[in-house]
């Protein structure tokens, strides 16, 4: 059941959030042992605030959309009396006093938490392979990664262990679960969301986010986690629109999409390419006008996100990494051991060039409405797998998987992943919608209509 069915079922009795929270609870215990979704499960509180939930819609007291949903938090996100652990040792013990931002808005709206999600350490790596809490597994295929870091929060999503979730993009970490669990995720305009009492790992590249079954789904999250908040400094006072697209089928006549004729098509798999121009298509069937585009050097805007990461998560760390080395596992510890290297002339070049490669990108974005783009240049490789074949040629995975997404982080640019089709082995595809700073409601317009059209699928068969 997604999202708004639920929250439709909820108002018309014929379904309680108890019972929605129950059968989550019970995916969980069925299915977390060989998924590793869940680190932490909170089932009497969630059976606690469904009950609550229940009854204040029963005495007339609507929170709105989300009253009595069972969501999920990646275990970033700060939750008071409640264990967060950043998917590592180094914070194993850690029980906040306090709500993150995010978690404490969701829970005004009426959410109710079934539980933490399991993630790549540190939110620094994009397999969730996680040395400390064990493997993430695809629930599309058991052998095959689900992405990260938000693998958790995917996974919950894909197979109704919750309804929709939390997640963080950093460098494309709720877009490159999204794209290979076949689930849908916003990175929102860097600012949107308040990151206060979230983990962090990059000042200015970390973007809390919504993970949800569908578009429609993921606006209700969205429209609930943002807006301002004065104890996150990066965050902007700015009003947040309604962003739920309308029901019935919806016309893109007069908008612009642009489809870049470089760098996003140049080494992808040849049916990641069919399935997102196929997307193009359907956008231009239902009234847009597709152009074609030219980007700017994306190699080098991976290289300065990649550089601005290393020094930033390197700061982030610094005091850990001193008096706690050995909790860390040697891939994150490696990392951020060469970001402590990098020279301080170096990442303020690199950030005097991200303002005019971001320049560039909304010329472009005055042309055009959004950028539709492949998310991921392959499907999920298989666990362990350190190398792919794309298009004849092998490519470090964890650099391809994030070759066509973390430019937008360093760009604060809002981004939509949603799924675009399947691959010949039955595994997702996913695409990316890239728009202007603040037009998130237009991405996920554009979106439902996609997903509306084409029809996919929501959940592997097995958790079906």
């Amino acid at each position: 059941m997604t999202l708004v069915e639920a929250a439709a079922a909820l108002r018309r009795r014929a379904v309680s959030s108890v019972e929605l929270t129950l059968e989550c609870l019970a995916r969980i215990e069925r299915w977390n042992p060989e998924l590793n979704a869940f680190l932490t499960v909170t089932a009497d509180a969630a059976v606690g605030q469904a009950r609550k939930a229940d009854a204040e819609l029963a005495s007339g007291m609507d929170r709105g959309p989300l009253h009595g949903i069972p969501i999920a938090h990646k275990d970033l996100y700060c939750t008071k009396g409640i264990r967060t652990t950043g998917g590592s040792k180094t914070f194993a013990e850690y029980v906040p006093d306090f709500d993150a931002t995010v978690v404490e808005r969701l829970a005004n709206a009426g959410a109710v938490m079934v539980g933490k999600t399991n993630l790549h350490e540190h939110a620094y790596g994009i397999t969730s392979e996680n040395p400390h809490y064990g493997i993430v597994r695809n629930p599309w295929d058991l052998d095959r990664s689900p992405g990260g870091s938000s693998g958790g929060s995917a996974v919950a999503v894909a197979t109704g262990m919750a309804i929709a979730a939390t997640g963080t993009d950093t460098g494309g970490s709720i877009r490159v679960p999204s794209s290979w669990c076949g689930t849908t995720g916003l990175k929102p305009t860097f600012g949107r969301v308040s990151k206060y009492g979230v983990l962090p790992l990059g000042y200015t590249l970390d973007h809390p986010g919504p993970m949800a079954q569908t578009v429609r789904d993921t606006a209700l999250l969205f429209e609930a986690m943002a807006g301002y908040d004065p104890r996150d400094p990066s965050s902007v006072d700015r009003p947040v629109p309604r962003c739920l697209p309308e029901e019935g089928e919806l016309s893109l006549r007069g908008v612009k999409i642009g489809l870049p004729r470089n760098f996003y098509f140049d080494r992808i798999d040849k049916q990641v390419d069919a399935a997102v121009y196929f997307m193009a298509y359907t956008a231009e069937d239902l009234g847009a006008e597709v152009q074609r585009v030219q980007a700017p050097d994306g190699e080098q805007l991976n290289a300065l996100a990649h550089l601005t990461l290393l020094a930033e998560a390197a700061a982030v760390h610094e005091p850990y990494l001193r008096k706690r080395r050995k909790t860390y596992g040697s891939d994150v510890r490696t990392l951020l051991d060469m970001g402590r290297v990098i020279p301080a002339v170096d990442y303020i070049q690199a950030q005097r060039l991200r303002k005019r490669i971001l320049g560039v990108y909304l010329d472009i974005l005055k042309r055009v409405d959004a950028l539709l783009v492949p998310a991921t240049p392959m499907t999920a490789p298989r666990i362990g797998q350190k190398q792919v074949e794309i298009g004849g040629e092998m490519e470090d995975t964890r650099i391809a998987a994030t070759r066509l997404l973390r430019g937008f982080n360093l760009l604060g640019l809002p981004v939509l992943s949603l799924p675009a089709g399947f691959s010949s082995e039955g595994l997702p595809i996913g695409c990316q919608l890239v728009g202007r700073p603040w037009d998130e409601p237009l991405l996920l317009r554009i979106g439902a209509a996609l997903e509306d059209r084409v029809q996919l699928r929501r959940a592997p068969p097995r958790y079906a």
